[in-house]
């Protein structure tokens, strides 16, 4: 084992118990959250002692606090750490994540989201934490922010790339476009998809009727739902503007939108100036959402940019059909005409007409969503990520020890 190994294998902890520090900058509600707490509770506790850092979610964004405390994972608090750029803040965040990284001594520093990979690996690097992985849930380079902050966040991704061991994209799309932009190398940027506790969808047939009932819509009435935070790259506005259209076309046709965020008043204002009404249902956060899957016809998708969205994974595990945008991680998901349907992105018209297609063709819907469970699972399981992630550790920890 190296001098540098060996250092930071510390003599607090049992004899082969590898310590990880995972750093993620906010627990709000989405897949980058349910992947750290979920990998954070499952990895073996045996071998692994595995410590969640974690910052300060905003206002309108929810919080995973609930699913946290539901695996017994208590996060350590960064108030600084958060989503917007705010530079003395990240300059304390950065100083506190290193005192954390120097007093605990892991073998492993693995940061989630943007800012985290920042901060995270800025510290571990110069604490010299021997293994360090960023994980790209997406990223930030398109539709975000002005070119000016994007040329400058390229940069810096660049040069943290090159300091860190691996590098990890939930979907080939991803790898693809950070190799396209110069973020790290072949050889180092490797796919790892999202594991998520599926089995609920798996299983909420039974559940069917239960959202129906409470919104007072009847059985055969289409419904068609999405599930996604109100941002503006989740781009609301395509799916009320298809769904104003499907409205015109099948009056009976009922919308949720299912999710909360900074959007949130200025998009109930433009569904009651398309007409929508009492056919466009808000219902905010959600936690039961075998309940919401399990009455939809159809699950539509309309962002501009995605890595491995959570809402079509669970989606497809429930067996339901699926529409979605072209984007980012979004085709390496939903296979077009076989476990859904694609779309170009920024297009209501074409997103209103599949929709219409697909309502009106419930034998099409049943086949794509089971062909959807097929593709989601197992390979969107939690018990696929642990697997996978052990296999990583043990292979990077064996590269700095040779």
């Amino acid at each position: 084992m190296s001098s540098r190994l060996a250092a930071h294998a510390g003599a607090r902890r049992p004899p082969g118990r590898i310590k990880v520090i995972r750093i993620i900058a906010r627990l709000n509600i989405g897949g980058p959250a349910i992947h750290a707490i979920l990998l954070t509770s499952r990895l073996d506790r045996e071998r692994y002692e595995t410590l969640l850092v974690k910052g300060s979610e905003g206002r309108d964004e929810g919080d995973m606090g609930d699913l946290a405390r539901e695996h017994d994972v208590t996060p350590v608090w960064i108030p600084e750490l958060g989503r917007e750029i705010r530079w003395w803040d990240d300059v304390v965040a950065f100083w506190k994540i290193y005192a954390i990284v120097r007093r605990e001594r892991p073998s492993i520093v693995h940061t989630h989201t943007a800012k985290a990979g920042l901060v995270g690996r800025l510290a571990a690097w110069l604490a010299g934490v021997p293994v360090v992985l960023h994980t790209f849930h997406g990223h930030v380079f398109h539709g975000y922010f002005s070119p000016a902050k994007t040329r400058l966040f390229l940069g810096i991704e660049r040069w943290l790339a090159r300091r860190t061991r691996r590098v990890l994209a939930v979907s080939e799309a991803v790898r693809r476009e950070l190799l396209t932009l110069g973020i790290g190398s072949a050889e180092r940027l490797a796919v790892m998809p999202l594991g998520l506790a599926l089995e609920p969808f798996l299983c909420c047939e039974p559940l069917r009727g239960q959202l129906r009932g409470e919104l007072g819509i009847g059985a055969t009435v289409p419904l068609v739902g999405i599930v996604a935070r109100l941002v503006p790259v989740k781009a609301h506005e395509v799916f009320l503007e298809a769904a104003a259209t499907v409205a015109r076309r099948l009056p009976q046709a009922r919308f949720v939108v299912v999710g909360d965020g900074e959007r949130r008043s200025e998009l109930e204002s433009l569904a009651d100036r398309l007409g929508l009404g009492e056919r466009a249902r808000f219902l905010g956060w959600r936690r039961d959402l075998d309940r919401i899957y399990a009455d939809l016809d159809l699950v539509a998708l309309s962002s501009r940019n995605e890595g491995s969205p959570v809402s079509l994974i669970e989606a497809m595990a429930a067996a339901r059909a699926v529409v979605a945008t072209r984007v980012g991680g979004v085709p390496d998901l939903v296979e077009d005409g076989v476990t859904g349907r694609l779309v170009p992105p920024g297009d209501p018209a074409a997103l209103a007409g599949t929709m219409l297609t697909l309502l009106a063709d419930p034998e099409r819907r049943r086949d794509m969503g089971l062909a959807g469970r097929k593709r989601v699972y197992p390979a969107f399981s939690v018990e696929r990520l642990v697997g996978d992630m052990d296999r990583l550790y043990t292979d990077l920890l064996a590269e700095v020890r040779s």
